[in-house]
């Protein structure tokens, strides 16, 4: 029975001849998420922002948000947040800080919850203060370079220094790009996202590891072969690998997307921006060619021809400087 082969085994597709494109076309989209960033900026959730965040359900047929707005307008409340998830009768509230502390968030629910009435269910209430929601973000950002820097020292121990110092670039490229794919499109930034985050990094660095380690293969084994070529043989080889696993996870993530609720709604987003447009890309355009440009197999090069010139040279004498010996003269043998 054959079995089936989602790549052939001779492919010889040539990645690196791309190399020029995508380091440019790399580094103007990191610019651009960069300014992304500043402005307009993440769209900080209830976590990092501080606020109430309250889930309800319509008990009687669609909600009516226009109706549900225009009553909460009317508390004064500030910035007033109201969207549909899940299904049209399910709403979710988010209510910005109010001023005054703890109470204050607590008496803009009951106020909520006076004005709606008993027309709703009440799911979930949750009420962030600035003083947590600061120390989650700043908690979050020292979990993602924490991750960062001890990937940095295992891929060291793990390869060369070069490899670790190249995994790095791609895996920092694949932050700010995400980033900035959050800023552009406004999803909330909260807990989950940071989740998203770390989880990209592993999943990325995973993706790497696999074409680093058969690259290291295929140094031991092809000392004469250009880097160029080498390179482009690791990824075909791990090609088949690399494609089966992107499809898997996309499934999944699409099906968490489409049916997964508004709870994991950024998680989901971030997660297929990050893992299957840019950590797929990633892997192959910027984390292997960069090993070029990183000086990865020019030492098996240098030592190679250092053994050349070591190696002592056999001198052949002409024919005209070997000197015959002289044949062995008998003698006679005396007789008594």
């Amino acid at each position: 029975m054959r079995h089936l082969r989602i790549v052939p085994d001779d492919t010889k597709f040539d990645f690196m001849r791309f190399r020029r494109v995508s380091f440019p076309i790399s580094a103007m989209l990191s610019i651009v998420a960069i300014l992304l960033y500043f402005h307009p900026g993440l769209n900080l959730g209830i976590d990092f922002r501080g606020g109430t965040l309250i889930e309800v359900q319509q008990k009687s047929g669609p909600a009516d948000l226009a109706k549900m707005r225009a009553t909460l307008n009317q508390l004064n409340l500030g910035d007033v947040q109201l969207q549909q998830f899940g299904g049209p009768e399910n709403v979710l509230i988010r209510i910005s800080e109010q001023p005054g502390g703890e109470a204050a968030q607590q008496e803009a629910v009951a106020k909520v919850k006076g004005a709606l009435g008993d027309s709703v269910e009440y799911r979930r209430v949750e009420v962030v203060g600035p003083r947590v929601s600061g120390e989650l973000l700043s908690y979050g950002t020292i979990g993602i370079m924490l991750a960062i820097g001890g990937i940095l020292l295992y891929l060291w121990f793990r390869f060369e220094w070069q490899f670790a110092l190249g995994a790095m670039i791609a895996n920092v490229h694949d932050l700010v790009l995400t980033i900035g794919f959050m800023s552009l499109t406004q999803i909330d930034f909260d807990l989950t996202s940071i989740a998203a985050l770390l989880t990209i990094l592993g999943y990325s660095l995973n993706d790497t590891v696999v074409i680093y380690d058969r690259i290291r293969e295929m140094l031991r084994r092809y000392k004469k072969l250009s880097m160029p070529d080498l390179l482009n043989i690791s990824i075909n080889a791990t090609l088949s690998r690399s494609i089966i696993t992107h499809v898997t996870v996309t499934l999944s993530l699409l099906a968490l997307l489409l049916f997964g609720g508004q709870a994991i709604h950024s998680f989901t987003a971030t997660m297929m921006f990050g893992v299957v447009l840019v950590g797929t890309y990633t892997s192959v355009f910027i984390a292997s060619p960069i090993l070029i440009y990183l000086g990865v197999g020019t030492a098996r090069r240098d030592s190679e021809e250092a053994e050349r010139a070591e190696e002592p040279k056999q001198i052949k004498q002409p024919k005209e400087a070997q000197v015959r010996k002289p044949a062995r003269e008998s003698r006679p043998v005396a007789r008594g």
